[in-house]
């Protein structure tokens, strides 16, 4: 029977969070307001895409960063 240690262990240990500029991907061109409807998980219609555009009037970008992790 062997006593050697799982692979996994002898690894370094890397406990260090991935930082954000990995994580995340901006977007070519600013968000439209079927971007923002969609993050919203509502369905596209008249009255969504009026909200969505509202919202990205006052709020740009940030209206869909408040949505998204």
């Amino acid at each position: 029977m062997s006593t050697s240690q799982p692979e996994a262990s002898r690894r370094p240990s890397d406990d260090r969070a991935t930082p954000d500029r990995l994580l995340h991907a901006a977007p070519a061109s600013e968000p439209s307001p079927e971007d923002l409807v969609l993050a919203s998980g509502k369905d596209i219609t008249p009255e969504t895409l009026a909200w969505a555009q509202r919202k990205l009037a006052s709020e740009g970008q940030a209206a869909l960063d408040k949505l998204l992790p």
